[in-house]
């Protein structure tokens, strides 16, 4: 999932449900946001233990002593670069369950979409939740445990729909609903985004149709 909801009206374009400033003032992006954003940028170009605390320093222009105001250790802030992309996901899926009106063959739909218009656009350097584990092979690692909460959400997401449908097997379903959106996420170097979404989009309503014994068609 991929593509951020518009913000209500009355909260901040970030996605974070803070308040939204008021007309005609332009707040500036606290500190920490800035060393968030900048480290965004690196981590996912670069990769996360290639990009050191030092380069993010020099990026967003600070001392050090200001870096490690906001994060005492670089797990912190990766951790944050993580936890921020994940509220970002949430955000996205429950946007398109809002705009989708309870349709979940509709959800899949916009959801197979934004997987396809990311990872075929310029810059894509793949999923980064998937990115930072196969960094960090230590599964009590604090990047892992983002990693794995988000992916539980996810699937938990994905479950929530499929028992909103019926079908009989909502775990294993699951399973291979994301494992499909992981593949897409690697498929989307090589091919075209209205055919990697398209194609998602059918290879997900054929699990889902074996699953509950109908043709997914």
């Amino acid at each position: 999932m991929t593509e951020h909801p518009e913000p209500a009206a009355d909260t901040a374009a970030d996605g974070s449900g803070a308040p939204a400033p008021a007309p005609g003032r332009t707040d500036k992006p606290s500190m920490r946001e800035r060393i968030i954003e900048a480290a965004t940028e690196l981590f996912y170009a670069q990769g996360i233990r290639a990009v050191s605390a030092e380069k993010i320093i020099a990026r967003v222009g600070i001392t050090k002593v200001t870096f490690y105001r906001h994060f005492p250790t670089k797990d912190d802030l990766i951790v944050a670069y993580l936890e921020r992309r994940a509220r970002w996901e949430r955000d996205a899926v429950a946007g398109a369950r809002l705009a989708a009106a309870g349709g979940v063959c509709e959800v899949f739909r916009m959801v197979a979409e934004g997987i396809g218009a990311e990872s075929c656009s310029p810059g894509f350097r793949g999923c980064p939740f998937i990115n930072a584990a196969a960094e960090y092979a230590d599964a009590g690692h604090p990047v892992r445990q983002v990693v794995d909460a988000h992916r539980r959400w996810f699937k938990g997401a994905i479950e929530e729909m499929l028992e909103q449908i019926g079908v009989a097997d909502v775990s294993g379903t699951a399973d291979q609903l994301v494992m499909l959106r992981d593949g897409a996420m690697v498929g989307g170097y090589l091919g075209d985004s209205r055919t990697l979404a398209r194609s998602l989009y059918r290879a997900g309503r054929a699990v889902v149709g074996f699953h509950d014994g109908t043709d997914a068609g």
